[in-house]
């Protein structure tokens, strides 16, 4: 099957941990396919914890002991031969995981490739081919996999930190996603996430004018598309006293620690027309949430835990959020 027109590439991003991101991942990509798009999850976290939720243990196990043998099918299997200098990667075949919905698993290994790309990145700034090639490495399998199976939507699951690993994809990507949580922590961490990424768009930028003209490149002009609201609860119909004084606090830090910093960079980075960047909101769904990362499912197919009333409010939810996102990608596509 051979690409059909343009991919566009996510990231949800928070350094900070606990934001129920992996599982905002699935359900997101579960309702983009049910609107008729076909998505590739990319599990670049070296913990797995997207490959661990939706394919089963004895399989990861399998797929992590033959990751550097020539049976490899991990991301990890796919890029060393260019992390070795033994040659270029090796395309694997993601797993269809449900109806358009396609999975490249992850690796424990990639913390290896994060290692590697601290020198990679100074190798850049130095204009050896060694760096770009080895920078782009996972950028040029996903975008094979993509033409191959005529992918509209990528989305990359990444770990919370602000490690190299997440710098390079983050520049991959056309766009990024905050998921935050109704809390403190939450709000404060979005002025070290903005700063970081405006960081790394600059520094990004003068690699791009050093780059030699025979060497593979990052976009480097990730976008925020906005944030979801996760992790409170409901009382009378309303988000709970206890987590409601963070909605405004949050909405005000994406302005000025997020929105206010890209635009000092590039007015394009994010969008002027919107009067909030809030996708949407996930009410914390409790025994439905745990049973659907046991069952690695999307909430709307758990078995057996949570009402149907739940279900349909969940679905309904992440309908939402994913139109958002397709009608938000169109509007900023139109407007280049």
């Amino acid at each position: 099957m051979k690409g059909k027109g343009k991919c566009t590439k996510v990231v949800l991003y928070n350094h900070k941990g606990g934001v129920g991101k992996t599982t905002l991942t699935v359900n997101i990509a579960s309702a983009l396919a049910g609107a008729g798009k076909r998505v590739l999850l990319v599990d670049a976290d070296p913990q797995c914890n997207l490959t661990a939720y939706l394919v089963e243990e004895i399989v990861v196990n399998k797929w992590l002991d033959e990751s550097d043998s020539v049976r490899g099918s991990t991301l990890w299997s796919a890029i060393k031969p260019v992390l070795d200098g033994t040659g270029p990667i090796r395309v694997i075949e993601p797993l269809e995981r449900s109806k358009n919905v396609y999975l490249l698993p992850g690796d424990i290994k990639l913390s290896e490739y994060e290692q590697d790309l601290t020198q990679a990145w100074l190798d850049c700034f130095q204009r050896k081919t060694r760096g770009y090639k080895s920078v782009t490495a996972l950028s040029e399998l996903v975008d094979q996999v993509v033409q191959k199976y005529a992918i509209d939507y990528v989305f990359y699951d990444v770990g919370p930190n602000i490690g190299p690993l997440n710098k390079v994809i983050i520049l991959d990507c056309d766009y990024f996603i905050v998921p935050a949580a109704c809390d403190l922590f939450s709000t404060r961490a979005l002025s070290t996430l903005g700063h970081s990424l405006a960081s790394w768009i600059k520094d990004w930028a003068v690699i791009a004018q050093l780059a030699p003209d025979d060497v593979p490149l990052l976009s480097g002009q990730p976008k925020f598309l906005g944030y979801v609201l996760q992790r409170f609860r409901i009382y009378g119909g309303a988000i709970a006293s206890g987590y409601a004084s963070y909605v405004a606090k949050l909405e005000k830090a994406v302005q000025r620690d997020i929105v206010a910093v890209l635009r000092k960079i590039d007015p394009g980075l994010a969008s002027h027309s919107l009067s909030t960047y809030k996708l949407g909101q996930i009410k914390d769904f409790g025994s439905l949430a745990i049973a659907a990362q046991e069952q690695g499912v999307d909430f709307s197919e758990v078995a057996g835990a949570g009402t149907a009333g739940q279900k349909a409010e969940a679905e309904a939810e992440f309908a939402q959020i994913a139109k958002k996102i397709i009608s938000r990608i169109a509007e900023e596509e139109e407007a280049l």
